[in-house]
């Protein structure tokens, strides 16, 4: 599965279905996250997913899959997808905030940590320090 960074159309779609899925977006606009857009061999959307980049570490961003493309395997293929790219991009640690995906991403070999045990680049970003609440479950990845 082939990422594709997204253009300000697909930014919109973005912020809809994370909206539609009661996930933050108060940041799309001013974050250093990138962002990218996952199709079928159609050309019919079946996610997104964003990595912000903070060195050696990385927060894995609002992974939502369309709809009419989950049940299907997709959502870990992306995530294997953006584990990919985090390690091309030399990223020894993925990282990640959920209140309601932590057995989904167990199984893709994410571990929760303590909030305090999160590297200070992570702590910091806007996600983590105030758009996700506190009782949202950090989990942690190595890339390799």
């Amino acid at each position: 599965m082939t990422p594709h960074p997204i253009d300000a159309r697909q930014k919109r779609d973005l912020s809809d279905r994370l909206a539609a899925e009661h996930l933050p977006t108060d940041d799309l606009a001013d974050t250093a996250a990138e962002f990218f857009a996952f199709h079928d061999p159609q050309g019919a959307p079946i996610g997104f997913a964003g990595l912000e980049m903070l060195g050696e570490v990385a927060l894995l961003r609002s992974v939502v899959i369309v709809p009419g493309a989950r049940g299907r395997g997709l959502g870990a293929a992306i995530v294997r997808a953006m584990i990919a790219v985090a390690a091309k991009r030399g990223v020894k640690e993925l990282f990640l905030l959920t209140t309601a995906a932590a057995p989904f991403f167990a199984k893709l070999g994410f571990r929760p940590i303590e909030r305090p045990e999160a590297p200070a680049p992570i702590a910091s970003t806007r996600e983590f320090a105030a758009l996700c609440p506190a009782s949202a479950i950090v989990m942690r990845r190595r890339t390799a």
